[in-house]
């Protein structure tokens, strides 16, 4: 079969595309041929050591995708060849076939088209998990999205509006809020030309900010936490920005607020029924059409490594797909 293969540690440009052996499925696993397969900010860490968790080198990387049951290994009920399902197998994504355990499995509805569910699990998984766990936002709350371009963006807006919330979305271009307007944001900042902090003032009337989504780090880290809400949640989701930024944490004793954070592939380790609960709701508002990723670019499987370039290069808005030839026919 083929995949793309991290043979050392380093950038998305040393990745290779070869030919190896099918895997074979171990206690509690399963096989997924492979149709598409999500590309996101943290592939990029991972390829170059540089994610919480080390994979032993030489492997295949991709966190999530969408498939059909190939084989089925020891132990495993309720998965037979020919299913369709998403995946969360933390790597192995980006190649023809992809081992995944079953309880990181979850079946996939006939109506749902495997790109779509391809770009859900770890974006708008997170971004639930996030909201709705971590957070607990409540109908009428504000959310503040930062980055609320990109593909977890996005997904906390989407979210954030199907739960009831009035959403912020701050990008920097005026082009970016335009899409993130498309997908139900009620109000926009542009950090880039706008005082975040003066803005967020501006719009909540003096009260500040219920829920931050903060997926970027960097300097808009601070003054969306000086804009928070008496009892608000800061939401530490990444830091695509390329830097940790150092809170004041005097800030958290003065407003009451909760820097919380979140881990989702920890979350699915420790906690799989919910996982599995969450996954579930999230594919019904699919099915329902509540909420949409907007997949604006697909690759080719040996295209992978210019998906990861283009994620890391912040020239991607929305979500990026790799298709393999099974999922392009």
């Amino acid at each position: 079969m083929k995949a793309i293969l991290c043979r050392a540690y380093g950038p998305a440009e040393q990745l290779t595309y070869e030919d190896v052996p099918s895997p074979e499925p171990g206690d509690g696993e399963v096989i997924v041929a492979v149709h598409a397969a999500g590309a996101n900010f943290p592939d990029n860490l991972v390829v170059q050591g540089q994610y919480q968790i080390k994979r032993p080198l030489p492997f295949v990387p991709g966190s999530e995708l969408a498939g059909t049951v190939k084989t089925v290994g020891p132990g495993v009920s309720g998965f037979e060849p020919g299913d369709r399902v998403i995946g969360v197998p933390g790597w192995g994504g980006f190649a023809e076939e992809a081992p995944v355990e079953a309880r990181k499995l979850i079946p996939l509805p006939d109506g749902v088209a495997m790109d779509a569910a391809s770009a859900l699990v770890v974006t708008y998984g997170t971004t639930h998990y996030a909201l709705e766990d971590r957070a607990g936002l409540q109908p009428g709350e504000t959310l503040l999205v930062l980055g609320a371009a990109g593909g977890t963006g996005i997904a906390a807006v989407e979210l954030g509006k199907v739960m009831g919330a009035r959403v912020i979305a701050a990008a920097s271009t005026d082009e970016k809020l335009a899409l993130c307007r498309e997908h139900g944001a009620d109000e926009t900042v542009n950090y880039a030309t706008e005082d975040l902090r003066e803005r967020l003032r501006e719009l909540t009337g003096g009260h500040g900010v219920d829920v931050v989504y903060d997926p970027v780090g960097g300097g808009y880290s601070e003054p969306a936490l000086r804009a928070m809400a008496w009892k608000g949640r800061f939401l530490v989701i990444g830091f695509t920005a390329g830097e940790i930024p150092r809170l004041p944490v005097n800030l958290a004793l003065l407003k009451g607020c909760s820097i919380v954070g979140v881990f989702y592939g920890a979350f699915q380790d420790r906690e799989p029924e919910r996982f599995q609960a969450l996954m579930r709701e999230l594919l019904g508002w699919l099915s329902e059409g509540r909420i949409g990723p907007r997949i604006t670019a697909r690759y080719r499987l040996e295209e992978t490594p210019r998906a990861l370039i283009d994620l890391r290069e912040r020239r991607a808005a929305g979500k990026l797909v790799v298709q393999t030839e099974l999922g392009r026919s």
